[in-house]
């Protein structure tokens, strides 16, 4: 017997003696559930986006039983259901094309079904966004529980990271100096258990932003996804939704303007994946929080990177883990007044007591602040005339000597421009070039795939150079390194001063003024302008749809219509 005083809203359907009420409880008990379990108990839908064409998210079948078990002895009943599952690594032309449809799929579902809490399986990059979105539409009590990063990778005698490893080895293949047995032969080692990606990649990052957000349980971080301290996590997930939502305490509760200033500045410190500066924003405008790339600046420019994981620094996630995870980087910004305290989580408890006291095992994992991989790892935000509206960079990953550069571009008109032309012969580039990325932004792909960080020639890695800048409206993947600026907005195919970049034009990068500069005159690029033209929109279907209405990467690339909280009431009956 449940002990809430409050009518919940699954007794919308459950609840009384009706027709409908019949039916909706009727069909229920095929499944065997027992009469009792109507008895106006919390039912808590656990979302899952569980796939075996998503690696990274095939185990959460079996972390939905930890949650279900939790459910259970809190008193409530789970149902699990399905939502579209985006797995990185096999969807194509990108799975951020497909984010903003399944945050309206887990709207919808939420809204649509007898739920009065959800739980949010999430583990893969666009996953952990795209649920949380859709869930902030609706405003239940919600817990998001992700799968946890996979083991070490192990090649040779050393630690290799996911994604990272395969960016550093495909550059020592094209420059001859690994033979492509060696390359293949890494395979299985870099993915050698379940879970997400093992570097500081965008799946490991939006786990950290979830803890710190305070929309996850204490050490959603870091735990491996084979550790069974995952799936004692996932449990104590399930027994606190109830809690939730016998307290009625929502989503909007937890993700404040508090929240977000704490993930921004967490970011920093774990020198966090550039993605996570769209997916914020976009969560935030569904939960109704005003967040700005300028916010994303001020917040996080004086932070310094104090994890020194890969692709950035040494370790991976395992390491993190075991070092003391998240908890401990957030005491460390904690003792310097980086941290609103105050801020509640879904724990119960407040970041400042969580944290509080938080040990740190391993001080060359998680750095001292007085001795940081990176003075400012924030992201930085850039801006000029080739980037009005914004533009991305994420020092930690880059090169000191090329955070102030002048150089020449050399233009790929888009991405297959770019692979038809990045090892001719005859391509006139050399280490002080700016190589430059057109119409692969929301609109350009369309989906903003994470192309931005675009391998280098093969003449030139063979001289030893190993990044040069590069300049993009694409994305970077989250295990990817490099002097790359993304996000640059508006895009190409919108208009953008992008798309009159010409091969041989000067650009200037100035990280530290915080500005990208096309060195054309406003007379020029007026006469580029009027011989532009935009590229053709898909013809029909769901792309059709994403090009129309996708808003551009500084106001995180959510569709238009989606921006803003619906809340989940209680729809009409259905007979």
């Amino acid at each position: 017997m449940t002990d809430t005083k409050r009518k919940l809203r699954s007794e919308a359907w459950f609840g009384g003696e009706g027709k409908n009420a019949f039916m909706h409880r009727s069909w229920m008990k095929n499944q065997g559930i027992p009469a009792d379990a109507f008895d106006g108990r919390p039912v808590i839908g656990i979302c899952n986006t569980w796939s075996e064409l998503t690696p990274c998210n095939a185990h959460l079948r079996a972390l939905a039983d930890h949650v279900k078990r939790g459910v259970y002895e809190a008193g409530g009943l789970p149902l699990e259901f399905p939502v579209m599952s985006l797995g990185e690594s096999n969807m194509r032309p990108t799975a951020m094309l497909f984010r903003n449809l399944v945050s309206m799929d887990v709207e919808e579902s939420i809204r649509g079904n007898p739920i009065d809490g959800v739980i949010l399986l999430v583990g893969c990059d666009k996953t952990t966004p795209a649920l949380l979105m859709g869930a902030a539409s609706c405003n239940l009590p919600t817990i998001a529980v992700s799968g946890g990063p996979m083991l070490n990778g192990k090649f040779r005698g050393q630690d290799i990271g996911s994604g990272t490893h395969v960016w550093k080895f495909a550059e020592e293949v094209k420059a001859g100096r690994m033979p492509v047995a060696d390359f293949l032969a890494a395979e299985q080692g870099q993915s050698r258990s379940a879970g997400s990606c093992m570097t500081m990649g965008t799946a490991s990052t939006m786990a950290s932003m979830v803890e710190a957000l305070g929309i996850g349980m204490p050490d959603n971080a870091a735990i491996p996804a084979v550790d069974s301290r995952r799936g004692v996590l996932a449990q104590m997930a399930g027994r606190q939704i109830v809690d939730l939502v016998r307290r009625d305490v929502t989503i909007a509760e937890i993700l404040t303007r508090q929240a977000f200033e704490n993930a921004i500045r967490v970011n920093g410190a774990i020198g966090g994946s550039t993605n996570a500066v769209l997916h914020l924003i976009a969560i935030a405008n569904r939960i109704g929080v005003d967040l700005s790339l300028e916010d994303w600046d001020r917040l996080g420019r004086d932070v310094p990177t104090i994890v020194d994981l890969m692709p950035s620094g040494r370790f991976l996630m395992e390491d993190f883990y075991y070092a003391g995870g998240l908890a401990a980087v957030m005491a460390s910004l904690d003792e310097v007044g980086l941290l609103h305290r105050d801020a509640m989580t879904v724990s119960a408890k407040t970041i400042g007591e969580l944290i509080d006291g938080a040990p740190n095992y391993n001080s060359e994992v998680i750095r001292p602040l007085s001795q940081p991989l990176t003075k400012e790892g924030g992201i930085s935000i850039l801006r000029g005339n080739l980037a009005p509206d914004g533009a991305v960079i994420k020092p930690s990953a880059a090169t000191p000597e090329l955070m102030q550069h002048r150089g020449k571009a050399v233009v790929f008109e888009n991405i297959e421009h770019y692979y038809a032309r990045i090892d001719d012969p005859e391509l006139d580039i050399d280490a002080s070039s700016v190589m430059v990325l057109k119409n692969c932004g929301p609109r350009g792909y369309p989906g903003m795939a994470e192309v931005g960080n675009m391998p280098l020639p093969a003449k030139l890695l063979k001289q030893g150079i190993s990044d040069m800048v590069r300049i993009s409206d694409a994305r970077m993947s989250g295990t990817a390194y490099g002097t790359v600026v993304l996000h640059v907005a508006p895009e190409a195919a919108a208009g953008g001063a992008l798309a009159l970049v010409r091969d041989g034009d000067l650009i200037e990068l100035d990280v530290a003024g915080r500005r990208l500069e096309l060195l054309v005159s406003e007379e020029e690029l007026a006469i580029r302008r009027r011989d532009w033209k935009p590229p053709a929109s898909p013809e029909g279907g769901y792309q059709s749809l994403y090009v129309e209405r996708v808003l551009q990467a500084d106001k995180g690339c959510d569709f238009d219509f989606l921006v803003g909280r619906r809340d989940a009431g209680i729809p009409r009956h259905s007979h």
